[in-house]
């Protein structure tokens, strides 16, 4: 099992999208950018509609809303994860990461670049603020 890596610095929500849709970063991105969607826009950290309409367009159904995190144990068997999350000029970012199960083993997507293994198990280290349920197909 392979996660996507991000090519673009604010392309993780991209990113995102190509592992729930089990595509290329390439292909996400062609998809995002006929979508008038784009990694250099910063919006893609701090606004959930963008990662929406894309797999909305994939037909893949999502919560309509964010939920709080409130344990690893608590998560859908899928969902996007907001982690490391700041504030700067009065806006909220964040990096999407995925979360899933994979044989019953919980497990994350995360599309860093800088990241010595993009399958992380490390949940101590990740701090997620919310979620989005994303629904199976």
């Amino acid at each position: 099992m392979n996660a996507v890596v991000q090519e673009e610095e604010a392309g993780c929500g991209i990113a995102a999208v190509a592992n729930i849709l089990g595509k290329s970063y390439a292909e996400a991105k062609a998809m995002a950018n006929g979508m008038g969607i784009h990694a250099g826009d910063r919006r893609l950290w701090s606004d959930t509609g963008y990662v929406r309409r894309m797999l909305a367009a994939a037909g893949v159904e999502v919560a309509a809303g964010e939920t709080p995190f409130e344990s690893w144990d608590g998560l859908p068997d899928l969902a996007l994860l907001s982690i490391k999350h700041y504030r700067e000029g009065g806006r909220d970012f964040w990096h999407w990461v995925v979360f899933t199960r994979r044989e019953g083993e919980p497990l994350v997507l995360d599309s860093a670049a800088y990241l010595p293994a993009n399958i992380r198990r490390d949940f101590a280290e990740m701090q997620p603020k919310w979620f989005i349920e994303v629904k199976p197909a």
